[in-house]
């Protein structure tokens, strides 16, 4: 994303936040992107140009928990968005922080109340999504995820067991006694 005409690079951004262009909109989620210091996208809800804009607002929240930008996230949230976000990529914002190891995006997201049992359009809840990625695209906060989701109460009912991972299969064995 560059920084050109505002307009246009306001409109290409809500165009991206409804693909899920989260990686290509980093840019905007940056500390200092805007004029005033500020990350463009808040500069852009405290001059109401999400106003009219709530699934764009709600894909925000997707996206900054996608990235780990868990300041923004915390901003959204204290604007009254959703702790689930926007689910338009099939995969809603706790989804998305499991999925990518943001591990103080997915605490944020605990705190908010988000909800833990959400299926995404692949048919997995957070933890789910969580176990999916630490065995297929590891990241290394992925088996703190994996304890913070059971530990804010996240089943393991349609999980299958044993993963062929010790580490995992160790969590999995002591919430599965619990």
């Amino acid at each position: 994303m560059t920084a050109g005409n505002d307009d246009a690079t306001f409109s290409d951004a809500l165009e991206g936040l409804h693909r899920g262009d989260f990686s290509r909109l980093e840019p905007l989620f940056d500390d200092r992107s805007g004029r005033s210091g500020k990350p463009q996208i808040v500069e852009w809800h405290e001059q109401g140009r999400l106003r009219d804009q709530p699934k764009a607002l709600a894909e925000a929240l997707t996206c900054a928990s996608f990235l780990g930008r868990t300041s923004i996230a915390e901003y959204l949230l204290k604007q009254g968005l959703d702790p689930s976000g926007g689910a338009g990529t099939g995969l809603d914002a706790l989804h998305w922080a499991s999925n990518r190891g943001q591990l103080e995006a997915v605490r944020l997201l605990i705190r908010a109340k988000a909800p833990l049992e959400t299926r995404s359009i692949y048919g997995g809840t957070a933890v789910e999504t969580a176990i999916w990625s630490a065995i297929n695209e590891p990241r290394r906060d992925h088996l703190q995820i994996i304890e913070e989701l059971l530990n804010a109460g996240a089943r393991l009912d349609d999980t299958e067991y044993p993963t062929g991972h010790p580490r995992i299969d160790a969590i999995l064995e002591r919430y599965r006694s619990l």
